[in-house]
């Protein structure tokens, strides 16, 4: 039994659903997402009502029902409000700015790093250190956000590089220097 499948999905309003095919289209006042899924799973609307239903009983049937009711949900909170992510960048000389589509970081390298900012996704940097990450597609802002931190992962003895804005840094103690 899948407890996030069998889950009814609410349509908020402003946004429209529509199955066609393999396929469902999400509109909003954000955008519009489409998505392909599996025979197997199928929808049923009832007013604003949408629910996810299997076909059968098998594991990767089960799997897939979580996953399409997951995926269709994210997708409505998607073009209604939007997904961000927040990182900051800690670190003497460390830096971060955008020019057009392109944001540019000096993180400590001898040259710096410039990331082409993808389709469907907005960047805004505040102060030179805290850099937002926004989208109508929580998968895609995740993936941005996800490369960006991967260009200087925080280190633990002294914190710095690129972290989440929620994530803690386990931080280690250096050597003692105690001499004998």
């Amino acid at each position: 039994m899948s407890r996030i499948g069998n889950m009814s999905i609410e349509v908020p309003k402003g946004a429209k659903v529509s199955f066609s095919g393999d396929l469902f289209t999400v509109e909003g006042p954000k955008g519009k997402l489409t998505q392909s899924y599996d025979p197997c799973i199928s929808f049923t609307q009832e007013g604003s009502l949408i629910r996810v239903v299997r076909s059968s009983e098998e594991k990767s049937v089960k799997a897939k029902h979580g996953l399409y009711r997951n995926l269709l949900n994210n997708m409505l909170i998607g073009v209604v409000q939007g997904f961000s992510r927040v990182l900051v960048i800690n670190g003497v000389g460390y830096r971060g700015e955008v020019k057009g589509n392109i944001l540019t970081l000096n993180l400590g390298y001898s040259n710096q790093i410039e990331y082409m900012i993808p389709k469907g996704v907005q960047i805004a940097v505040e102060n030179n250190t805290k850099i937002s990450i926004a989208g109508i597609s929580k998968e895609q802002v995740g993936q941005v956000a996800s490369e960006i931190r991967s260009l200087r992962a925080p280190e633990p003895y002294k914190g710095k590089g690129i972290r989440y804005e929620d994530e803690t840094i386990r931080r280690k103690v250096g050597k003692s220097g105690v001499k004998k």
